[in-house]
């Protein structure tokens, strides 16, 4: 099979054997995969010694061969991956010994992948390929930061810097859902329009002065993903006693934070990292009442993975950038 790896060093397509479904396992042949910004920096990190893995995270695919023992699915099924493994009940913080599928485990840009039978879950419906492939990792981090972590509800706004991000995406239309005002920002006047399509109540360009515009808010929670550029900024539109949760930092991950204008202002912080089996179900009924729709920025095939991942460092997506693996 075909699969795009890094491997000493390299990041390229090469022939890989096919996987085996043992006992308790299923074969998931992939139809779409979903790139994330782990897979830019895990290259990165492993470094030019390190032998062949296969990226990605995300997927959603048919099942091809059932192990023994496996009863909940059959062959033909139409399945996404959960790409958070041994995290099953939801729970403060992860358990010990979960991961994220895709290192050290071979991932998801494949034409196959071989998982246990609890790590899948059936299609939507009434998604496309496209949208199923790009939608466990992104919508779980979102899920769980907006309802677990940030007790989103109905009446509350919303804040979040920085609209492009595909979970930012997500953020927007669960909170939309039930019923929150959102308030969105980008430097990119394109994102911005496409925000406010997309249900953001309010978008505000990323360089403008967040105080005087929101001087007549009140945000109850703050989602924050973008670190040191914007933290800040953040706290400084967020009401006395407010939420705010960080779950990833695309510029630098350290901040200075005034601590005694922290305590006296009362705020509530919270990390946040993927979530659990459990949250990913509740996620997956949501979409399904709301029948909400992944956005999906662009589709690369397989063999273009390469381009692909530099168009997602280059941050010009709106959305998910999806992998099309098999037709």
């Amino acid at each position: 099979m075909k699969a795009f790896v890094h491997e000493f060093g390299e990041t390229k397509i090469k022939d890989m054997a096919d996987p085996f479904a043992d006992h308790g396992q299923v074969t998931v042949s992939i139809r779409t995969a979903g790139l994330n910004r782990r897979d830019i920096s895990i290259p990165k990190r492993r470094g030019d010694e390190a032998a062949a893995l296969i990226l990605g995270s995300d997927g959603a695919g048919i099942i091809e061969s059932v192990g023994e023992g496996v009863t909940d699915f059959s062959i033909g099924d139409e399945v996404i991956i959960n790409p958070s493994l041994q995290w099953y009940e939801n729970s403060d913080a992860p358990p010990k010994g979960f991961d994220i599928l895709g290192m050290p485990d071979n991932g998801t840009f494949t034409e196959k992948i071989v998982l246990p039978a609890e790590q899948v879950e059936a299609k939507p419906e009434h998604l496309t390929w496209e949208e199923a492939g790009v939608l466990a990792l992104p919508a779980l981090t979102g899920y769980r930061a907006l309802f677990t972590k940030g007790g989103l509800k109905e009446g509350d706004t919303l804040f979040i810097p920085g609209a492009g991000s595909g979970v930012a995406t997500y953020l927007i239309q669960f909170a939309k859902n039930v019923g929150a005002k959102v308030i969105v920002t980008s430097r990119s006047a394109d994102k911005r329009q496409r925000a406010k399509e997309l249900g953001a109540d309010i978008v505000l360009d990323t360089n403008s002065d967040w105080t005087a515009e929101l001087e007549n808010e009140t945000i109850d929670l703050v989602i924050e993903s973008v670190g040191r550029a914007t933290f800040n900024r953040s706290l400084e539109v967020l009401k006395k006693g407010g939420r705010i949760v960080a779950f990833g930092a695309t510029t630098e991950d350290t901040i200075d934070l005034n601590l005694r204008k922290f305590f006296y202002g009362q705020y509530q912080l919270f990390g946040s990292t993927m979530g659990s089996r459990q949250e990913l179900r509740a996620m997956l009924k949501h979409i399904e009442r709301f029948k909400t729709h992944p956005v999906v920025d662009s589709t690369f095939s397989l063999d273009k993975a390469n381009e692909a991942m530099n168009y997602l460092e280059q941050g010009k997506q709106f959305g998910n950038v999806a992998l099309v693996v098999s037709e």
